[in-house]
């Protein structure tokens, strides 16, 4: 009797497992797909902070990101479909 309930609780551990998984997996997916967009822009802003922090002026890192923020809303104003996707998200890399 105690090997069954065993037996029952771990199928259990193991399904609750996989679904985090399979969650895990999706929020992974869509983190690149956002950082496919959108991650120039972030590396210049980054750039920007630090060159700021260390007392510099950032104001060519700050207009790039601008550019690229430009650039990543035109992109995102485009139709796509499963054959045209990725045409033009890596523009500036």
């Amino acid at each position: 009797m105690k090997i069954a309930q065993i037996r029952r609780k771990n199928k259990q551990l193991g399904q609750g497992m996989t679904e985090y998984i399979i969650i895990v997996a999706l929020i992974a997916v869509s983190a690149i797909g956002v950082y496919s967009l959108f991650g120039q822009t972030l590396r210049n802003q980054t750039a920007g902070l630090a060159v700021e922090m260390s007392g510099q002026n950032a104001q060519s890192n700050i207009s790039t990101a601008q550019t690229n923020a430009n650039t990543a809303t035109t992109n995102a104003n485009k139709t796509k479909n499963m054959g045209t996707y990725n045409d033009a998200n890596n523009v500036g890399n």
